[in-house]
C-alpha cells in the first residue's frame, strides 16, 4: 500500500467501525472460516428465533401455542422492565408461564449456548413485538 493511501484507508476502517456500531457481526454460516457478515441485531434475532434457537415450534406471534404468544412475553418484560436475555441465560426465573418453564428449559442448552449477542439479539426481536 503506498503510504500516500494510508490516510485513506484509516479513515475507511474508522468510518466503518462507527457506522456499524448499532450491528451485530456473526460467522458466516456455510463456511466460519470466511469473512464475517454483519446482521442487524433484530433480524439477527428473528433468524435465530426462526431457526437454530428452535423458539417459533412454541412460540408464535399473537396466539399461545405451547408456550405464550411473543407479544404477552414481550409486554410483561416490558412492564416488569426484565431482560429476556438473562432467562433465556437460566440468570432469572419465568415471568410470563411459568407452569411452561419445565418444557422451555429442554431449550435452554441451545440458548446457553448462543453468544451474549444473541441472546440479546432474540430479546430486541421479540421485545419489538407489541
Amino acid at each position: 500500500m503506498k503510504a500516500s493511501n494510508l490516510p485513506f484507508f484509516v479513515f475507511v476502517v474508522t468510518l466503518n467501525m462507527i457506522s456499524c456500531n448499532e450491528k451485530t457481526a456473526v460467522q458466516n454460516p456455510i463456511d466460519p472460516s470466511k469473512a464475517t457478515i454483519t446482521q442487524m441485531p433484530k433480524e439477527l434475532g428473528q433468524e435465530l428465533f426462526e431457526g437454530k434457537g428452535m423458539c417459533a415450534s412454541c412460540h408464535k406471534a399473537d396466539i399461545k401455542v405451547v408456550g405464550p404468544s411473543i407479544q404477552e412475553i414481550a409486554k410483561t418484560y416490558r412492564e416488569k422492565g426484565a431482560s429476556i436475555a438473562a432467562f433465556i441465560n437460566e440468570e432469572s426465573g419465568p415471568l410470563v408461564d411459568p407452569s411452561q418453564y419445565e418444557i422451555m428449559k429442554t431449550n435452554f442448552a441451545v440458548t446457553k449456548a448462543m453468544s451474549a449477542e444473541e441472546r440479546k439479539a432474540l430479546e430486541v426481536y421479540m421485545m419489538s413485538f407489541e
